[in-house]
């Protein structure tokens, strides 16, 4: 039996490494798609690559779009990457680490793909509770951009096609991030989180990233397995 196609963004992080896994669980024939554009901690697409071969995914498409051009965000100009921050403060505000349009261009990207595939489903592992406060992983945003898609593509205007974007990790903690992807045997050592890695690949252990990676697998009560620098060690 012939699978149906979905695309899903991959990063090579925990929350998309997890969401890839969901949609195999459910039944689809995964096409992974990473975007090469220009951040900081560019360890993050060896992740991707290591998880797209781990889970098996048959077909993995990296793509150069270097965002740097524009710059505007922590993760693609030379702007500090913010460390420390309260947890109780992460999520009040949109911190200097976003990106601007960064979902709306790799979406863009995945429907392209989705419509040469034949596909009608698109996973993207977006979280809104423990996240940065970035506004284009509101619950509002994702739902406007589904219906404008409809709107844009081939397959919606001649066949009233509805494409799908799914988001399993909406409404979920990290914790239940974490314990959701052990169920479904997934290594997280082989994710890239943060947002400052060391020229290894080792994790700082303070951007907001990483702490709201480390704040998830301990209240799972699991060690993290991710490699992190010395001095947070």
């Amino acid at each position: 039996m012939t699978l149906p196609k979905a695309v899903v963004l991959l990063s090579g992080g925990m929350d998309s490494t997890t969401t890839a896994a969901i949609a195999q669980r459910e039944g689809f024939d995964v096409h992974a798609l990473t975007v090469c554009y220009g951040q900081r901690h560019v360890v993050e697409l060896e992740a991707a690559r290591r998880v797209a071969e781990r889970l098996g995914i048959r077909r993995h498409v990296v793509i150069d779009l270097d965002l740097r051009a524009f710059g505007g965000s922590a993760l693609t100009a030379d702007v500090p990457v913010p460390k420390d921050t309260p947890m109780d403060e992460i999520g009040t505000r949109i911190p200097a680490t976003y990106v601007p349009a960064r979902n709306t261009i790799f979406l863009s990207l995945a429907v392209a793909w989705a419509e040469t595939l034949g596909a009608r489903d698109i996973f993207l592992g977006a979280n809104a509770l423990d996240y940065s406060g970035y506004p284009d992983c509101r619950p509002e945003y994702l739902e406007a951009y589904a219906r404008m898609a409809a709107l844009a593509t081939r397959a919606g205007v001649e066949e009233g096609a509805r494409l799908t974007i799914h988001t399993p990790l909406l409404a979920l903690t990290k914790a239940e991030i974490v314990a959701r992807g052990l169920t479904l045997g997934l290594d997280y050592g082989i994710t890239s989180t943060c947002y400052d890695p060391a020229p290894d690949g080792a994790a700082c252990g303070r951007c907001e990233a990483c702490l709201l990676r480390l704040k998830g697998f301990e209240e799972a009560g699991v060690p993290d397995p991710a490699r992190y620098q010395a001095a947070h060690a």
